[in-house]
């Protein structure tokens, strides 16, 4: 059986420990929910500050030029490209996972329309992200789409020759299963169909190649691995032969080609900055820069890559030492063994109790989150949600994880009363 003194001994040969000093931590807790909301980078307090007294307090508006506010949704982008395998000048940092999805989805349907109009489905997991499923089933609503929610078996069958898009996240948020991106690009496109891809659980945790895969579209969030803060800009990637196709359906002035002519009709920009809606929050964006930049100091020491495999002897250890150490009360696994199908998450299910689980080893200072289950069907069950972020989060940090969740368990200390109060935010 795995000792915390084996533990301690992977954290003094781990190439990429010192990553961490790039972080804020409070002191005694184990932050297992990166998955959710990345921890402060070291610079960004100091950053947005400036932003603020000196660029803001002092540059004024010339800072739209002097400190470059106005590039920085390319520059940004340029950024995130490298960890997402898109070439410089194919993504921006702007708006809402959620507004992202609904440009790129609608830009999908009007190429599935004018090439194809019998395709009138749109395919995605049930199990999906919900604010995807949602942005889906209003476009569907508005374009005379349907949208076909199906399981993860089930993807492959669905894509008839009815589909016009196939919508999936890259890694599930409730389970960390990963799908194959590239072998699920090449079937669509087989049967005609498009891709959008949403990276929130995969950019900057796994290894994400665009261009390699030839997906059509993607989007992902700023302030889970990114460590963007919170509410972060997101991002839009649009594989360069759709980019100029259609009009993104919110063209507001940014998306402009000449924004500052200020002319009373709209000319959409070239490539990807079309994509841009309205002015941009400077000081978000700011903070998303020291984010991004805690995620490229890997680059050096093996890229994503070396991310990754330190990432997947974190989950494995996690996934051993509670199997080991937790056996007997009643804790399933929800994410895949294999690592070609797992992100950077391993989620536990329990039938009863997990909610006051989760909040009971917060209280412990172990912070990882819950997911509720459909409630119905007995399919999809409640979540004990684990985020492994390896640019922080050591072996010790595992260990000692999971020696808090087996004294829970044991002791049943999830049964008091303040621990089964739902919260707003879960």
């Amino acid at each position: 059986m795995t000792t915390l003194q084996d533990c301690r001994a992977l954290d003094a040969q781990d190439p990429l420990r010192k990553l961490r000093d790039q972080f804020t931590l409070p002191e005694g807790v184990i932050y297992l929910d990166g998955n959710s909301l990345g921890v402060l980078p070291n610079t960004a307090a100091a950053r947005v500050a400036e932003a603020v007294t000196a660029e803001w307090g002092q540059g004024l508006i010339r800072s739209w030029n002097s400190a470059g506010w106005f590039e920085l949704p390319q520059r940004l982008g340029n950024k995130i490209a490298r960890l997402i395998g898109a070439a410089p000048g194919e993504v921006v940092a702007t708006d809402s996972t959620s507004i992202n999805l609904y440009k790129v989805l609608s830009a999908a349907l009007h190429i599935a329309a004018q090439d194809e109009p019998q395709r009138k489905l749109i395919v995605s997991e049930r199990s999906n992200f919900p604010t995807d499923l949602y942005i889906a089933e209003a476009l569907c609503r508005e374009r005379g789409f349907r949208l076909q929610l199906v399981e993860p078996d089930e993807i492959a069958a669905a894509l008839t020759n009815e589909v016009a898009v196939l919508m999936l996240t890259h890694v599930n948020y409730r389970t960390g299963a990963m799908h194959d991106m590239a072998a699920l690009t090449a079937a669509a496109h087989a049967a005609g169909v498009l891709t959008v891809w949403d990276l929130a659980h995969s950019a900057g945790a796994v290894p994400v190649d665009l261009n390699a895969a030839k997906a059509d579209f993607s989007i992902g969030c700023g302030y889970k691995y990114l460590n963007g803060g919170p509410g972060a800009p997101a991002f839009v990637w649009v594989n360069p032969k759709h980019a100029d196709r259609f009009w993104q359906p919110l063209a507001g002035w940014w998306g402009h080609a000449a924004p500052f002519e200020f002319t009373p009709d709209y000319r959409p920009a070239a490539g990807i900055s079309r994509y841009l809606c309205g002015t941009q929050p400077i000081l978000s964006m700011t903070a998303l820069e020291c984010g991004l930049d805690t995620v490229l100091a890997v680059e050096p020491l093996g890229g994503m890559q070396a991310l990754r495999k330190k990432s997947l002897a974190l989950t494995d250890l996690f996934i051993q030492l509670v199997e080991d150490r937790c056996a007997g009360h009643g804790l399933g696994l929800a994410t895949p063994r294999e690592h070609a199908m797992r992100g950077s998450q391993v989620c536990l299910t329990k039938t009863e109790g997990a909610y006051a689980i989760v909040q009971a080893l917060i209280a412990r200072g172990v912070i990882g989150d819950f997911r509720a289950g459909d409630g119905k069907t007995g399919k999809h069950l409640d979540i004990l949600r684990f985020g492994f972020t390896p640019l922080y989060i050591g072996f010790e940090d595992v260990w000692n994880a999971v020696e808090h969740l087996k004294q829970v368990l044991e002791t049943a200390e999830w049964q008091k009363p303040e621990f089964n109060q739902k919260h707003a935010v879960t």
